[in-house]
Order: C-alpha cells, then sequence, then structure tokens
C-alpha cells in the first residue's frame, strides 16, 4: 500500500549492486579455496545462486552481508536444474565451468518475464574460444579440450555474454580481445576481483577488452560495489516527491549517470564520507535516441519471430500496467495502446502534475517503477505481486514512512 502526496526526507544505505554480487558469486568458483564476498545485499537471488553454487559442489556461507564460498579441487560441471531455473543471473556459472572444468551443463535460466534473451552471444564467444557449445534438451551443453584465446567480436554489449566470455578466457591459453564489450560498473567490478584474484585484464569500462589466460586463480577477498540502480531509484523518488535524500554505500560517479537530470550533489557541509547527497531539482527532458530500442527487429517480429512477438507481448504489457497508474500522452492525443484499467485523471501543469485515485494496481513484472508512481498520487495505491521488487532491491520500503508531509513549496 502505497499512500500518496509525500515528501520523501531522510538517509537511506544502500546495498551492494545485485547485477554483480551474482556474477563475484560465480567468479569464486574458479580459483580452488575459499573466497569472500562482502556488501553482499540482502536479496532473494543471493541464497538461490548459493543453492546453485552448492549443487556444484562449492561450500556456501551466508552470514549477514557476507558470503563465503570454498570452491573445492574438483568441481561438478552439471548445475542443478531446478535450481538455475528460478532465475536468469544463474546462466553466469557457464563462463567459470567451462573456464576451469573444460565442460559445463546449465539449464536455460528462469527469472525476469521481460520477452526472450537468447544465449546465442554467450554460445559464440565460448565456440572461438574451442569449446563446442549448443542447446540439448533445455540445456546449455559446452566442452573443450583446450581453451584458446580469440578476437572476439559482440553483435552487442550484452552484459551477460560479455561476462560469460570473460570468465572462460582468465583460464584460456593466450590472449583473447572483446570488442564491443559491456561497460557497466557490474562489468568493472568483475574484472576487479578477477584481477585480485591472479588474472590479467585489461580495458575494463571501455568497448575492448584484452585477457592474458593464466594457468590458476586463487582465492580473495572482495567487496561489492554499491547499486547505483538503488541510488538512483530513491534520487528519482526524491525528485518526484520534492524531496530531500541522503543516500549513501554508492559512488556518486557511478550512480550520477542513471538519473543526472534529476540528482544535484549535497552541498559540502552536508555531505558525509562516502555518501551521495540527492536533492530535488528543475527536471529536464530527455529525448531517447531510436538506436536505443530493442535489438530485436520490426521485421524478425512482424515474420513471427517468436522471441520477437514476446518482447512485444512483454513491453505491451508493461506499459498497460503502467498506465493503469499513469497517464501517458503523445503530444496532445492519447496513447494509441489500449488500457483495460482507464486512466487515472491527472491535474497539474508544467513539470509537475497529480495523479488521482490510481487505484489498485497488479502484475507479475511490477516494478519498484509502479510504487514511485503511487507516491505522487492522490489517495492510496495498491501494488501486489510484488516479487520482482524483492528479488532486485529488498532495501527497507519501510523507510518511506520516515516521510514527511509534502509542504507547499
Amino acid at each position: 500500500m502505497v499512500t500518496g502526496g509525500n515528501r520523501l526526507s531522510g538517509e537511506v544505505a544502500v546495498g551492494g549492486a545485485k547485477n554483480s554480487v551474482l556474477k563475484l558469486m560465480a567468479a569464486a568458483l574458479l580459483a580452488e579455496g575459499t573466497s569472500t564476498i562482502t556488501n553482499c545485499p540482502d536479496i532473494l537471488d543471493v541464497p538461490l545462486m548459493a543453492e546453485v553454487l552448492r549443487g556444484l559442489g562449492a561450500t556456501v556461507e551466508l552470514s549477514g552481508s557476507t558470503v563465503r564460498i570454498t570452491s573445492p579441487d574438483e568441481l561438478k560441471y552439471d548445475a542443478d536444474f531446478a535450481a538455475v531455473r528460478q532465475f536468469r543471473a544463474s546462466v553466469c556459472v557457464l563462463g567459470p565451468l567451462v573456464g576451469r572444468c573444460k565442460r559445463a551443463k546449465v539449464a536455460l535460466p528462469g527469472g525476469d518475464a521481460i520477452g526472450s534473451r537468447p544465449l546465442d552471444m554467450h554460445q559464440a564467444g565460448l565456440r572461438q574460444l574451442g569449446a563446442d557449445c549448443n542447446i540439448e534438451h533445455g540445456c546449455v551443453v559446452a566442452q573443450a579440450e583446450t581453451l584458446r584465446g580469440a578476437e572476439i567480436q559482440l553483435e552487442f554489449p550484452s552484459v551477460g555474454a560479455t561476462e560469460n566470455i570473460l570468465m572462460a578466457a582468465v583460464l584460456a591459453e593466450g590472449v583473447t580481445t572483446i570488442h564491443n564489450a559491456a561497460r557497466e560498473p557490474d562489468v568493472v567490478d568483475l574484472c576487479t576481483m578477477l584481477n585480485q584474484m591472479g588474472a590479467q585484464v585489461e580495458g575494463a569500462g571501455s568497448p575492448t577488452m584484452k585477457i592474458t589466460g593464466v594457468p590458476r586463480l586463487y582465492p580473495t577477498e572482495h567487496r561489492v560495489i554499491g547499486d547505483r540502480i538503488v541510488a538512483a531509484t530513491w534520487g528519482i523518488a526524491a525528485a518526484m516527491t520534492r524531496g530531500d535524500i541522503t543516500v549513501t554505500g554508492v559512488d556518486p560517479l557511478i550512480c550520477r549517470w542513471c538519473c543526472t537530470s534529476c540528482m544535484t550533489p549535497a552541498p559540502p557541509s552536508r555531505r558525509p564520507t562516502t555518501a551521495s547527497g540527492l536533492c530535488s531539482t528543475s527536471v529536464r527532458r530527455l529525448s531517447m535516441s531510436r538506436r536505443c530500442r530493442s535489438r530485436v527487429s520490426d521485421r524478425s517480429a512482424a515474420d513471427g519471430d517468436r522471441a520477437g512477438l514476446d518482447r512485444r507481448r512483454d513491453v505491451d504489457d508493461h506499459r498497460e500496467r503502467v498506465r493503469s497508474a499513469v497517464p501517458l500522452r503523445r503530444g496532445d492525443d492519447p496513447t494509441r495502446c489500449r488500457r483495460p484499467h482507464g486512466r487515472a485523471p491527472c491535474r497539474g501543469a508544467g513539470s509537475a502534475a497529480t495523479l488521482q485515485c490510481a487505484g489498485v494496481v497488479f502484475g507479475h513484472p511490477c516494478r519498484a517503477g509502479l510504487v514511485l508512481a503511487g507516491l505522487v498520487a492522490d489517495g492510496d495505491t495498491e501494488v501486489h505481486d510484488v516479487f520482482h521488487i524483492d528479488r532486485a532491491i529488498r532495501c527497507s520500503w519501510k523507510t518511506l514512512l520516515v516521510s514527511a508531509p509534502r509542504s507547499n513549496a
């Protein structure tokens, strides 16, 4: 239940990045011995990943925000089908298994229902390293006699493909170069941990990464970077409610690009150590290049390609759910898509608008964005089926209760 009309004010702590910690846990498989990962977020996917690693023969201890992973001298290469199917990020064990065991069998992953995200680039990259990689009976099956460095050109900068190829290449013979590599902070964090383990990775955060293979890696201790997406969520919440929120636990330089238009640094006198002060400011409208659209082409969707149809259907589904709470318009005309729940009345002018009677929002893929919409609606908004919010964020939404009544300023 979200009660709108409040100005959010206070301080919140951001935990480790969800998109980083799961890959770091998988990377611990690359070295025999015990690796320690600190600042792990309290999210559902961490114990799920722990189950995947245990199924491969590793010992995993969860203690608060610390995870200790002991990788045995002989890993199993067949990931547990039921555990892997529960969440999409579990496919990140593919690279470490191919790198260390020279073989892997990993079920096609489950997780967020936002359309088909095939593993074509993962497979293509592993093949270029020398592995025979195919989909068999719902599993990715890979095997190699020897892995050798290669020049790999990614079709687009896929985070998952970059990470899997990277984790296989660190134990390959020779030099591997990944062109058009993903540059997200989570990828950089993974490279940092791998280098601490003895890998030789250059170019993290750039479009071209160079990996010089080494004979073996060693266990290490690593701290997960702060979650820029959660930090940005709080920044947007502050902007929407004209609030004043201080976010700690995240590098301001990493999170600022997520919502540059609505976040300003806190004054030095109010800026605590390692904190990012987020204050509301004038919101600038940003145009989005058409090149940012889905990589699934209109042609493939029109031809009946299942991946294209699933993606479009899921996008339409998200649009309908958001539209039930937020009135979206294209120019002066209502959007042409159908709205099963109608439109919430909206009043206001300029960059400030108020939603009225947002009502009840249902949906399997509900996100924090719907909660944010409820914050600026008049009345109460119920958001059901918030499983994916808990999976990805699970920051203390009770912190919102600290908010003060909205002022007229």
